[in-house]
């Protein structure tokens, strides 16, 4: 083959391996390039806005801590005349959830993003937190009484435990209007029974209607006038909702006085009933022991579960407790969330949860309790 005058071929070692790279100038309009950039920005403060919406959730933080042995700014928490009394040490700690955002003042996404990310949190549908057809004044009105028939039974449930005798009366509080039981329950209604089964308590009514499918029927006096009604309930979820307030009103050989203003709910019932146990029985029950714990109580010692308790952990580990006695029935939602430095005791009963608190008094072997752990 031959090669052109003047241009000798070019050696095979003076080939490049990659070829030589042109760079070629951006040819698209400046409008194109500047239309992107402002989608982009559009985009950027679209989305920044969506995060400041509201938004449908409300989050459960821990919220404060009361030791029952101890006392609050309106005094001591428990105090008992008429009998006698011993001193205590350590603590027993009742534990509180406080709820972010309501229909009024609604979390942003910001702020349920935030609440994803801590272990402390929980976030939850508004109208779980507030049902669309209860009101703020009805739902505050429901645990005002759901506290004041907590504290009576813990009393209750304390008293038996230490053997004295305690008369029992459950009443309707109130009556939710639009309610099954509009019509067919008054306030001041006295409950007798409830489907055959004696209404010793809130707890026992509650019992009693969860156990029977179709109507529920009451036992009751009315003034005078004993009469059996039935009423329907409604499902709410996993509940059985008839639509009243009862209120337990017993009687004590000696009085018990419980104050812990502003706190609604059931679920510091077991933690008051160890509070009066300890200041009953000589010795203290805790030897110095920090305890916290939740769960309601019924007036003959039967502990029922209760919401919040991975918050209720949390708070009880940021108030010291090293200790902690949980409702058997909260148990799935223990399990796997304990915080470090915390252990967890799973009770039914107010007996257990003193076997449980005594044990570690004792620096007993522990391994025979029952826990939260698979």
């Amino acid at each position: 083959m031959l090669e052109p005058a003047g241009n000798p071929p070019i050696p095979s070692s003076a080939v490049r391996e990659h070829p030589v790279q042109h760079r070629f100038p951006d040819v698209r309009p400046r409008r194109v390039r500047r239309a992107g950039w402002v989608g982009l920005g559009i985009a950027a403060v679209s989305s920044l806005a969506l995060a400041f919406l509201p938004s449908p959730y409300v989050v459960e933080i821990p919220g404060p801590t009361f030791d029952t042995l101890g006392a609050t700014d309106e005094g001591p928490l428990i105090s008992i005349e008429g009998v006698q009394t011993y001193p205590t040490e350590g603590e027993l700690r009742l534990l509180t959830v406080k709820l972010l955002g309501n229909r009024q003042r609604p979390l942003t996404w910001i702020d349920v993003a935030e609440a994803y990310i801590d272990p402390s949190d929980s976030i939850i549908p508004m109208d779980a937190a507030f049902p669309p057809q209860v009101s703020v004044e009805e739902s505050n009105e429901a645990g005002r009484i759901e506290m004041e028939n907590s504290q009576s039974a813990a009393v209750a449930a304390a008293l038996l435990h230490e053997g004295f005798e305690v008369d029992s009366d459950v009443r309707v509080a109130g009556v939710i209007p639009g309610s099954p039981a509009e019509g067919v329950l008054r306030e001041g209604d006295r409950i007798l029974r409830v489907n055959g089964e004696e209404a010793y308590d809130v707890y026992s009514i509650r019992a009693s209607i969860a156990d029977v499918d179709g109507p529920t029927t009451f036992d009751i006096r009315r003034g005078e006038q004993p009469l059996t009604v039935e009423v329907t309930p409604a499902v709410e979820g996993e509940q059985k909702i008839v639509g009243i307030y009862p209120s337990n009103e017993f009687g004590f050989p000696f009085q018990v006085d419980i104050q812990l203003p502003n706190v609604g709910g059931p679920s510091a019932g077991m933690m008051f009933a160890l509070g009066i146990v300890d200041e009953l029985t000589p010795g203290a029950m805790t030897a110095g022991t920090r305890w916290a714990g939740t769960g309601t109580i019924s007036a003959l010692g039967d502990v029922g579960p209760i919401g919040g308790v991975v918050q209720k952990m949390h708070g009880a580990v940021e108030s010291g407790a090293t200790h902690f006695l949980a409702p058997v029935e909260n148990c799935g939602q223990v399990a796997g969330h304990v915080p470090p430095g915390l252990t967890v005791f799973a009770v039914d009963t107010l007996d257990e949860a003193i076997t449980a608190i005594d044990a570690v008094a004792m620096n007993g072997d522990t391994s025979g309790l029952p826990t939260c752990e698979p």
